[in-house]
């Protein structure tokens, strides 16, 4: 009996990692097995080249991996259950170790630059300092985008329109009139959060799939409209020559009257990127701030309870369309900073860098980190932004192995990596932090 079960389960295991072959194949072949190049010194002249490797290798990789999950997991009655979740504390972790964890991320985070120039000095640590400010920024605009996905329960694929609104309104108003960093940055998040509040009016009666497209084809909207309205924004060409900060008036360059000169120190380019990763890291934390100091007041709490029952949060009096409104444009502000302080550092913008990717990319940090996490965002940052640009010499697989990350985290940890909710009201200052399965993820 035991063993034509045996039996049973490997002619079954056999069939299904077989028909995963077939279907890598059929896929690879085309995705992975071709690649079109440009031959230098022939004119620029295109042509095929052949990958039957790496094709091989993926089929392999999806057989043998089918047919083991099948043989111990998949297909067992007596599977083992072993899970992601095994290696980490029950329950997820505790206040007392988020709280640790927190506060050693801000003390890391206030000494890497001079660590890294420490270690490295100022021109082998700079690319790490960028590549630091890159991984701050999308953890501020992770945060924005967790009040109205994880707090709200609002499913939002266009918020990178907002990060594009505020990225093009400190370019054109320093453009046009002449503005200075410091002035725009207020005005880009108030621009922002009034572009929310317009797309927050049409979908207020909107949940769901349907929320998620016209929430997509805004932000496609904002991106066309970008593109094409070339006497305004430039087209495709972009808007460049955008001013740099300044640091209470003194400018970062060479020469009497600039940073180094005023502090007496011997001039360095590293000083501008320095100051771009304070500047950063502030905003960062001010968004954090603002979203804790909000979760736990009156319009936080109506968000949570929009998120879990939108009906029944009407039968107890709570205006839901200034709930959704409210969501919408701070959520859409703070993406708006984000986009200024993109615009500066860059010194030029064009459509091209807002594009569906970018709120895929952010959208996926939110929901790989946790829903309503703010510790999961950061931490899903630094993994999926940090992580990946050291592999940028793989720049063909980097998609590859991103979706890959995503399907193992959804189907070890459906709730984040964070697994844990710290409640928004609780009798006891103790209280312990709730498992994310209680918790709604929202409909929208």
């Amino acid at each position: 009996m035991q063993a034509r079960q045996r039996d049973s389960l490997l002619v079954a295991s056999l069939k299904d990692s077989l028909g995963g072959a077939v279907i890598t194949f059929a896929l690879a072949c085309v995705m992975v097995g071709l690649k079109v190049d440009v031959a230098s010194g022939r004119g620029a002249e295109l042509f095929l080249e052949h990958r039957w490797f790496a094709v091989a290798v993926a089929v392999v990789t999806v057989f043998a991996g089918r047919f083991l999950m099948n043989m111990f997991f998949w297909k067992r009655d007596d599977a083992p259950s072993i899970g992601l979740s095994g290696f980490l504390p029950k329950g997820g972790l505790g206040n007392g170790t988020t709280s640790v964890l927190k506060y050693a991320m801000v003390a890391l985070a206030v000494v890497l630059p001079f660590a890294l120039m420490f270690w490295l000095g100022a021109r082998g640590s700079r690319q790490y300092i960028d590549l630091a400010i890159l991984v701050l920024t999308y953890v501020m605009l992770g945060w924005g985008l967790n009040i109205v996905v994880g707090l709200a329960g609002l499913l939002d694929l266009g918020y990178v329109a907002f990060y594009a609104v505020g990225a093009y309104s400190y370019a054109l108003l320093a453009h046009y009139f002449g503005f200075s960093f410091w002035l725009c940055l207020p005005l880009a998040g108030i621009l922002a959060a009034f572009w929310g509040i317009i797309l927050g009016f049409p979908v207020l009666r909107l949940r769901g799939d349907y929320l998620a497209i016209v929430t997509l084809a805004f932000g496609e909207i904002i991106r066309v409209v970008l593109l094409n309205w070339y006497e305004f924004t430039g087209g495709p060409d972009g808007l460049s020559g955008i001013p740099r900060p300044s640091f209470f008036g003194l400018e970062f360059t060479r020469g009497e009257g600039g940073f180094a000169d005023f502090f007496g120190l011997k001039f360095s380019s590293i000083h501008r990127i320095i100051f771009l990763y304070y500047l950063i890291f502030a905003m960062a934390l001010f968004t954090n701030f603002v979203t804790m100091r909000l979760r736990r007041m009156p319009i936080g709490r109506a968000w949570e309870a929009l998120r879990e029952d939108e009906i029944a949060c009407r039968a107890l009096g709570i205006n839901t369309t200034t709930t959704k409104l409210t969501a919408f444009a701070l959520g859409a502000m703070f993406a708006g900073f984000a986009g200024s302080f993109f615009a500066t550092r860059q010194g030029f913008i064009s459509p091209e860098s807002f594009t569906f990717l970018e709120s895929a990319i952010i959208l996926a940090i939110v929901v790989l980190g946790g829903l309503g996490s703010q510790i999961g965002v950061v931490i899903a940052a630094i993994v999926m932004i940090g992580g990946f640009e050291f592999f940028r010499e793989f720049e063909e697989y980097r998609m590859l192995v991103f979706g890959m990350i995503m399907v193992v985290i959804m189907v070890w940890k459906p709730r984040g990596l964070i697994s844990s909710r710290t409640p928004s009201v609780a009798l006891s200052k103790n209280a312990k932090g709730i498992s994310a399965d209680l918790v709604q993820e929202g409909h929208g």
